[in-house]
């Protein structure tokens, strides 16, 4: 019989339920093929989240798995500066003593890891402990930075927890009203919008998007309302929205006066945000803001979801929390049928950042500076507390410090493409480019790993065992469906072997279940608790939702009777627009708008190694409305040039009246001198570290070189 695998789709924090299936290799072989497109069989498998159903990128997931691309053998650079293949051996060993001189003339926090929220908890977790224990630094990060940050900083300061979803996902099929804030849900998770049928079948789906999106398009015929504010917005909105909930006296106030405090400092904060004002600066109607709000506040079953649209600003943690005051001032949270939640986007962004590859985090989302959390983990760990370093620096500011005086000069790069997906690209680039020893952990050649100075060939998703996290704060198992190719090795491996080169004598596990079994040890009595996971209940199928103590049981819905404050009270955190937080672009400057698409995943490092995927988005595409294309003298099809002091592109562009006017979109899934990135800034929101992502300001013209057509025509007037 052919093995068969029940498993995770290996994209998105959605975590689609999939069986993979090995050929019968005595059935014959289709059309007279010698062996089938990929080594297994995807089909959807019943699940809550997906019910059966994946997205294109899940159903051509195992191409990857036969991908003519994937790193199978060590490679190190060489003196002619090429990539040359090594033994494992050869490549750990040099590895090991770099990172020994680099320590001894420089210093611990001269070495640093930059993580990714697509590795299981298993890996997530032994690479925070490596980077403490191993190479004693506190100069860990992970690109959940440029993610979840700004969500995870509002909700803890709000609720004193971050889990993205606070309920199971299937409690959205219920609801009246689902306000959904700068998210794509049908492009970036097509099966979550089954989830909304309810929503949309009670004309309640509400979409916040500057532009006219598929997800937008939902609420058409009836079905809920697009609402097109001008971007950079969000803010106001949502300013706006509380003011109209206290001022018509619509906020719950029963479940206020019980379950928060800070409703004063809020109620003055959003006084100036009246309708009318909130029209000026958003674009969008009074009598729409006043409507939506007497919607929300109706009384039915009501849920406010926010994505990084709104989040992945220089206010980010601002906006989410505004999102968050709405939702406190309507008693959304904790309410049966109803609440707040937040769309992890990577596929494990929620584990990731709960087992120590934030900068400020140990295992079980303890505080690295707390002494208890100290004492705890370093009890399980078999060390000291004062051996741990303390609290490190937020991604962009680590990688802004490679190769300078005092910063980090070696980078281990596990899950992630920093040469793509960090904002300011090209300054990213020139800072990897100063390091002294830059070693990169993958399955297939990304832009980054084709820069550094070691890459290390390691396991993908269908080839290991461990877990997940969904964005519901559900723990997942991923099981093995087939043998990796001969040389590949697991990073639990790769860590537990430079840990005893690097001296390290702690204990570090390649079985995944024995290091689950530490990480339950580790988080035991955390806010994310798994100690009472286990894989043998994993495997029975029993959902198991964090936090979940040792002798106690799972938790699908927080907050239904206290937050996790010490008083249990939510906290309403009064905010406002800063001044010069985000200056006004020039006459002649668009807005630029990033984002995904369908058929391609963050940086892209797996999509663009899939054909299907690739013939239906094979290049970078640039969407401008027809009235600025006309402005701009630019006709659908022709190639544009779109630059900003950070950097320039050439690419096509899309007409369309998907757009704003004054916007530009650019998805962000390719590298190279394709990148969205080269033209983003590094500016940073003081609370989260969440770089400007979303609103950047470029200039727009013919890639001809030609002034625009109206131009030209009234220049030819003047002459005549």
């Amino acid at each position: 019989m052919p093995r068969s695998a029940d498993t995770h789709c290996p994209y998105c924090a959605l975590q689609c339920a999939m069986s993979l299936t090995e050929p019968d290799a005595s059935a014959a072989a289709p059309f007279g093929n010698a062996e089938p497109a990929a080594p297994v069989a995807v089909s959807g498998r019943e699940f809550p989240t997906n019910r059966g159903g994946l997205c294109k990128k899940g159903w051509t997931s195992a191409e990857l798995l036969r991908s003519p691309s994937r790193l199978v053998t060590p490679l190190v650079r060489g003196d002619d500066g090429e990539l040359h293949a090594a033994t494992w051996d050869e490549a750990l060993d040099l590895v090991a003593t770099r990172l020994r001189g680099i320590r001894d003339r420089h210093g611990a926090d001269a070495v640093g890891v930059f993580g990714g929220g697509g590795l299981t908890n298993e890996k997530a977790y032994t690479l925070g402990k490596f980077a403490r224990l191993a190479l004693g630094t506190s100069r860990i990060d992970y690109n959940g930075r440029y993610c979840m940050a700004s969500a995870a900083a509002a909700a803890n300061r709000a609720f004193g927890v971050d889990r993205g979803l606070p309920f199971p996902i299937d409690d959205l099929d219920g609801a009246d009203t689902v306000l959904l804030l700068g998210t794509n849900v049908a492009a970036t998770m097509p099966p979550f919008i089954g989830h909304l049928a309810g929503a949309q079948a009670a004309g309640g789906l509400v979409v916040v998007d500057p532009r006219r999106t598929a997800t937008a398009r939902l609420t058409d015929d009836g079905r809920g309302i697009h609402l097109q504010p001008a971007p950079g917005t969000d803010l106001v909105l949502l300013l706006g929205l509380a003011h109209v909930v206290i001022a018509e006296g619509l906020a719950d106030a029963a479940y206020l006066e019980r379950r928060t405090i800070g409703l004063d400092a809020v109620r003055r904060s959003v006084a100036p945000w009246w309708p009318a004002r909130v029209q000026s600066i958003t674009g969008v109607p009074a009598t729409t803001l006043r409507d939506l709000a007497r919607r929300l506040a109706s009384g039915g079953r009501t849920f406010i979801l926010t994505g990084r649209g709104i989040e992945q600003h220089v206010d980010g943690t601002d906006t989410a929390t505004a999102a968050i005051n709405l939702a406190l001032l309507l008693g959304l949270p904790g309410r049966p049928g109803s609440g707040y939640g937040t769309l992890t986007g990577q596929g494990n962004g929620q584990g990731g950042r709960e087992h120590g590859q934030k900068c400020d985090q140990l295992p079980g989302y303890r505080k690295i500076t707390d002494p208890a959390a100290r004492a705890h983990v370093a009890r399980v760990w078999g060390v000291e507390p004062d051996e741990l370093p303390g609290p490190g620096v937020p991604a962009v500011e680590l990688l802004g410090s490679l190769g300078r005086p005092g910063g980090v000069r070696a980078l281990l790069v596990h899950g992630s493409n920093p040469v793509v997906s960090s904002p300011n690209v090209a300054a990213a680039r020139q800072r990897l480019a100063a390091l002294d020893l830059l070693v990169v952990c993958d399955f297939l050649p990304s832009e980054t790993a084709a820069v550094a100075d070691v890459v290390l060939p390691v396991l993908q998703w269908a080839e290991e065992e461990g877990t997940m996290t969904s964005l519901e704060g559900r723990v997942l198992r991923r099981r093995r469906a087939i043998d990796p190719p001969t040389g590949v090795r697991d990073e639990l491996w790769v860590l537990a072997e430079l840990a005893r080169r690097l001296g390290c004598e702690a204990r570090f596990d390649t079985d995944p279940e024995l290091v689950f079994e530490e990480l339950r040890l580790a988080s035991a009595g955390g806010l994310a608790d798994y100690s009472g996971i286990g894989y043998a209940a994993l495997d029975r199928g029993e959902a198991a939702y964090w936090p979940f103590p040792r002798g106690g049981s799972s938790t699908p819905r927080l907050f239904a009777e206290r937050f996790e404050h010490p008083d249990g009270l939510a906290r309403l955190v009064a905010v406002s627009p800063r001044t010069g937080a985000r200056p006004a672009p020039a006459p002649d400057e668009l807005t630029l708008l990033t984002g995904r698409l369908l058929e391609h995943y963050q940086s892209g490092v797996q999509t663009r190694h899939v054909p299907e995927l690739v013939a239906a988005q094979p290049e970078l595409v640039a969407s401008l409305h027809p009235a600025t294309a006309l402005r701009l003298g630019i006709a659908d099809g022709e190639t544009a040039v779109i630059e900003n002091a950070r950097g320039r592109i050439e690419c096509r562009v899309a007409v369309t009246t998907d757009i704003r006017v004054e916007c530009v979109f650019l998805p962000f899934h390719f590298g190279d001198d394709r990148s969205a990135n080269l033209l983003t800034s590094d500016a940073v929101d003081p609370v989260s570290g969440m770089p400007e992502l979303k609103t950047n300001h470029v200039r727009v013209t013919a890639a001809g070189g030609e002034a625009p057509a109206a131009e030209r025509a009234a220049g030819t007037g003047a002459a005549a």
